[in-house]
């Protein structure tokens, strides 16, 4: 009887260690195909603009990738002034603040009806709110 006892210790051991080995197996393979996951991803949003949608099963993967790195501005060259004073037709006039704002509107929502079609979402609102903007550029324009 203490023979079945200590071969049954002994087998309940080398389980215990087999699980504690298969388990640490698997959170290393989970995070270098996790890691692997997101190196994808952002390489899919730099070459294509639109970040990947995970499969509907997955629904607690939050990675948010890291801004894009900011160019370096070149220094501006200093150029000599010119002796003749600048004329008033040459310089541009300013946009006019509500159509730069209905075009930055605009590309917003072109940004968002793009993200949408990647994600395979419904995309009738982005059309329709694109749609408005256009028109109200349309109007502000002629005005």
């Amino acid at each position: 009887m203490a023979d079945v006892i200590s071969e049954y210790q002994k087998w309940k051991q080398q389980g215990d260690n087999l699980r504690t080995q298969a388990k640490q197996a698997m959170e290393s393979r989970f995070r270098e195909l996790l890691t692997e996951a997101a190196a994808l991803a952002d390489e899919y949003r730099a070459d294509f603009g639109a970040a990947l949608k995970p499969p509907s099963n997955i629904t607690a993967f939050r990675y948010k990738p890291a801004g894009r790195p900011k160019a370096k501005k070149a220094p501006k060259p200093q150029a000599a002034k010119s002796p003749e004073p600048a004329r008033p037709e040459a310089k541009e006039q300013k946009p006019d603040p509500k159509i730069a704002g209905l075009q930055k509107r605009l590309a917003t929502a072109k940004k968002k009806l793009d993200d949408a079609k990647a994600a395979g979402a419904p995309t009738r609102t982005f059309e329709d709110r694109i749609y408005e903007i256009e028109d109200a550029l349309r109007l502000a324009v002629q005005a």
